[in-house]
């Protein structure tokens, strides 16, 4: 299984539900060293299935004081790739660690 960070959209029971075919049961966690910038999509089966073409992208900052609050998920390898197949270009996916120490992927700034 794999980790996934959401701090968005991907939190939406009606994403997950079109990507995953399922609603998924997640912990809260925070990710330390990154703040969320908004990004305007202009895909419009991303904007479709979240229901906004505003969506929140993280960008890292490395400041302690800078957390971003949300939800570490399980997933399998093949959702992980639905999962990448969502998110646009503007995005890139990284692996981070939680502030708990848990190790999971995210989806940060492609621009960094």
């Amino acid at each position: 299984m794999e980790k996934l960070f959401s701090y968005g959209t991907l939190q939406l029971p009606q994403v997950q539900e079109s990507l995953f075919g399922r609603i998924l049961a997640g912990t809260k966690e925070e990710l330390p060293g990154y703040k969320v910038e908004t990004l305007k999509i202009k895909d419009q089966a991303v904007i479709e299935k979240s229901g906004t073409a505003m969506h929140p992208i993280l960008v890292q900052t490395d400041k302690p004081e800078d957390v971003v609050a949300g939800m570490v998920f399980e997933i399998t390898q093949a959702e992980l790739k639905k999962a990448d197949e969502y998110e646009v270009d503007d995005y890139r996916r990284t692996l981070a660690t939680m502030r708990s120490g848990t190790q999971a992927w995210i989806y940060c700034s492609a621009s960094e």
